[in-house]
């Protein structure tokens, strides 16, 4: 697997978005920050900001420039919103994400963020080799430039692979068998007659469409019982009412 992207913030001009970008990269797992002539870092608002993330604010690179910031990348991304009238190749947050996974592992990739009003001018942009534009509202494609950062970690964790502690889908559970599903569907029918939903004369399409309904659900053994319990305590009452054990006057 290829190195995690560096990510470049040049000329930011708010301490504050520094330090949201350093928590929107720790979310997604990227620790490498470098600074290009920032305005004001360190910043107690950039602290403040990171909330958490102080970490990778601590081992921040600041530069004096955009090609020191980018010594030792083989690939760089430079992110813009703006029309360019320079040819080159312009690639989604998706497709950058991507392609910055597929990168030999020897290989170091750079994502570049530019100024928050202006972004990057063309001569940095010539520093890179694909532009990356996130696909935003075309009547308001302004993003703030920790969430632009946080569109592009999200889409490189992604195309990694997510993490391993995500969230269960439920794939490795142990589902009713269909000898007991089947149990379950002659249970139900025969409740629904007991209590005239189901006309055993006439059904139609109840009972297959009940079944596809609860086939839906994927349901474990213990789901079956209980939907097992009800029904029989359905019939129970049924049968245990005032006046007797078996529902008739004495």
């Amino acid at each position: 697997m290829s190195h995690p992207p560096r990510i470049v913030l040049v000329a930011t001009s708010h301490p504050g978005n520094i330090g949201a970008t350093a928590r929107a990269m720790k979310t997604m797992g990227l620790g490498e920050l470098h600074l290009v002539a920032p305005a004001c870092f360190p910043d107690p608002q950039a602290s403040a900001m990171a909330a958490g993330a102080d970490d990778i604010l601590e081992h921040a690179c600041v530069h004096a420039d955009l090609p020191a910031a980018l010594a030792g990348c083989h690939w760089v991304a430079g992110l813009s919103a703006r029309p360019r009238y320079i040819s080159g190749p312009t690639l989604s947050a998706r497709t950058g994400a991507e392609a910055v996974v597929q990168r030999p592992a020897a290989e170091r990739a750079a994502l570049v963020f530019g100024r928050e009003r202006t972004g990057l001018t063309n001569a940095e942009l010539d520093l890179c080799h694909v532009r990356i534009n996130i696909p935003a509202n075309p009547d308001y494609g302004s993003l703030n430039l920790s969430a632009a950062v946080q569109v592009m970690a999200y889409e490189w964790r992604m195309a990694a692979g997510g993490f391993d502690d995500a969230v269960p889908t439920g794939a490795n559970e142990t589902l009713a068998s269909a000898a007991m599903l089947s149990s379950f569907y002659e249970h139900l029918e025969e409740v629904l007659a007991e209590i005239g939903f189901l006309d055993r004369g006439n059904p139609r399409y109840l009972m297959r469409r009940l079944r596809r309904l609860f086939n839906r659900a994927q349901m474990e053994p213990d789901e079956v019982n209980i939907l097992r319990g009800m029904l029989s305590a359905i019939q129970g009452g049924r049968t245990r009412r005032p006046g007797g054990a078996d529902g008739r006057d004495v």
